[in-house]
């Protein structure tokens, strides 16, 4: 039995509900394309050469983009936007054509109040590095007019409120890879307050470069398997050696349940209960034991007052680094018990990368479609769980989830100690 009302919000306010989905990744340009090839067990990771122009050849894995971002938007939309801004507004607009709400700014002309928030990790970092190289190479005058409003974080979050005119806020949370899970989590704390009705919440990033591949590289973060792409992200499994950086973005519409019901909304889940915590400990390493997410996860919980046995699926952060999933798996372990045991865990950064910024928001959508689905998506290259690791992963096969009311919870962790955890329940 769950400490209330399953999925009603335990601190009082307006319930959130989640009624429109997109996606873009390495395994589609939109969710339902998305959600397909990951059941089916495709990976988007490839080996490429991602050194330098003017420097020898590096390889390193990647997953990038099944479609490019700018051929979803006019050229002078895409032009004027950095690639993590492009990512945002695909998916958004598949979001809101999904809830069935205008994807411009007649969606705040009405009476609904509407929210943005889009998280980043490296926000507008590559546009930087480019008009840097402008000015290097050809002097001020090179430098676009335009260069200083895409290198800002809250580029994406600001594109996405202009088109939907959201007058009722406009935030951007940076939170490393946890930031696009912290944006769902700070939706649903707007729409409890009634202080939205309506709020566009996710994350985007575009952070393929050679910088940043080569600043993880230095960290020893990166898997070196550059000759097997397909087996190179190996999350839970003995073998994992690292993570694969990828790229796109994850959206969500979220409105209040009584919004959403006046218009006749479908409803996909209940965002039900967040948990937000910091393990002050190391800033690219979790605390022991993954105490903080542990506390993240408990926090998420208590939020949507539910029980751990209430849950019956969970959406890992899982990057595949030998530390990180160890203090991961610890951190599941102590916020739920033996109930454990007979929870679905998936790890989906083994089919579409890290996409860092990104990673909390699209594994939220991953959640969502879980939930109403009723399957746990598989973990396409585990061949093995670790030992050490007691988790009962959903390996190359998606697995079912039962029939009746149940919860499901998503974990983001990301460096400085950020973690959130986000809980969702089936559609009311």
């Amino acid at each position: 039995m769950s400490r209330g009302d399953r999925g009603a919000p335990v601190r009082g306010g307006r319930a959130a509900v989640v009624t429109g989905l997109g996606m873009t990744t390495a395994l589609g340009g939109d969710a339902p394309s998305t959600w397909a090839a990951l059941l089916d067990g495709a990976c988007g990771v490839e080996s490429r050469d991602y050194g330098p122009p003017d420097g020898p050849p590096q390889v390193y894995l990647a997953a990038p983009a099944a479609v490019d971002p700018a051929s979803g938007l006019s050229p002078v939309k895409a032009g004027h936007c950095d690639r993590s801004a492009q990512f945002a507004l695909v998916a958004a607009r598949e979001a809101l054509r999904d809830a069935g709400l205008p994807d411009d700014r007649s969606l705040a002309g009405g009476a609904s109040r509407v929210v943005v928030i889009v998280g980043a990790g490296l926000g507008g970092l590559i546009s930087i590095l480019d008009q840097n190289q402008r000015l290097e190479s050809g002097g001020p005058g090179r430098v676009s007019p335009r260069a200083i409003p895409v290198m800002l974080p809250n580029h994406a979050a600001a594109e996405v409120g202009l088109m939907v005119g959201a007058t009722a806020g406009v935030h951007t949370p940076v939170s490393a890879c946890a930031s696009g899970a912290e944006a769902v989590a700070q939706a649903l704390a707007l729409i409890r307050e009634d202080r939205a009705d309506v709020v566009v919440a996710g994350g985007a990033e575009a952070g393929l470069h050679p910088l940043i591949f080569a600043g993880f590289a230095r960290l020893r973060a990166l898997s070196q398997r550059c000759g097997e792409p397909e087996r190179a992200s190996r999350p839970f499994d003995p073998g994992r050696d690292g993570f694969v950086m990828g790229e796109g973005a994850g959206m969500l519409v979220l409105e209040s349940a009584e919004h959403a019901a006046a218009r006749g909304a479908r409803v996909h889940a209940r965002l039900s209960g967040a948990g937000i915590t910091n393990d002050s400990h190391h800033v690219a390493q979790p605390a022991p034991e993954g105490a903080g997410c542990a506390a993240a996860v408990t926090a998420a919980l208590d939020d949507a007052g539910l029980l751990p046995e209430d849950v019956r699926h969970v959406n890992a952060h899982a990057t595949s680094t030998p530390v990180g999933d160890l203090c991961e798996a610890q951190a599941l372990r102590t916020a739920f018990g033996k109930v454990l045991d007979e929870v679905a865990v998936s790890a989906t950064k083994a089919a579409f990368g890290h996409t860092l910024g990104a990673a909390g928001a699209i594994e939220a959508v991953t959640t969502v479609l879980a939930l109403r689905e009723r399957t746990a998506p598989p973990t396409r290259s585990l061949d093995r769980v670790d030992p050490a690791i007691e988790l009962n992963v959903v390996g190359r096969v998606p697995a079912p989830l039962p029939a009746g009311s149940l919860a499901a919870v998503s974990t983001s962790m990301g460096f400085g100690g950020h973690n959130v955890a986000l809980a969702f329940t089936t559609a009311p």
